[in-house]
């Protein structure tokens, strides 16, 4: 049974998806977060289909530091793999949460890394 909390996130993300669409020029890049994990995606939604993705899930992943650090480590990831897949712009989908902490952390690393939105 979903939380009162989830449902508040949910409306906000539906919200948000009204507005926010990816294409194969500029697709979207969206963010999961769990409480111990993150993940990222860059998605086309005109052919609904993942263009590049990174999480703090897969082997080889260093995990150190607070999960803000491993936030921005999986925001380096997806830049360098949007750069070359040869994506350089994007549309920032935060998914309902926060902008702050985790999400924020993970959005200005990949910003720094060369993301554009």
């Amino acid at each position: 049974m979903a939380t009162k909390k989830d449902i508040r996130r949910l409306k906000i993300k539906m919200r948000i998806r009204k507005k926010v669409n990816g294409t194969v020029d500029k697709p979207r890049f969206t963010v999961f977060r769990s409480n111990k994990e993150i993940y990222a995606q860059l998605i086309d939604d005109v052919a609904g289909r993942t263009l590049v993705s990174a999480s703090s899930m897969e082997k080889g992943f260093q995990k150190q530091g607070t999960k803000s650090d491993m936030a921005a480590s999986v925001g380096k990831l997806i830049a360098e793999r949007g750069k070359q897949a040869g994506i350089e712009s994007v549309v920032f989908d935060r998914n309902g949460y926060l902008y702050h902490g985790r999400v924020k952390s993970l959005a200005d690393s990949a910003r720094e890394n060369g993301l554009k939105f």
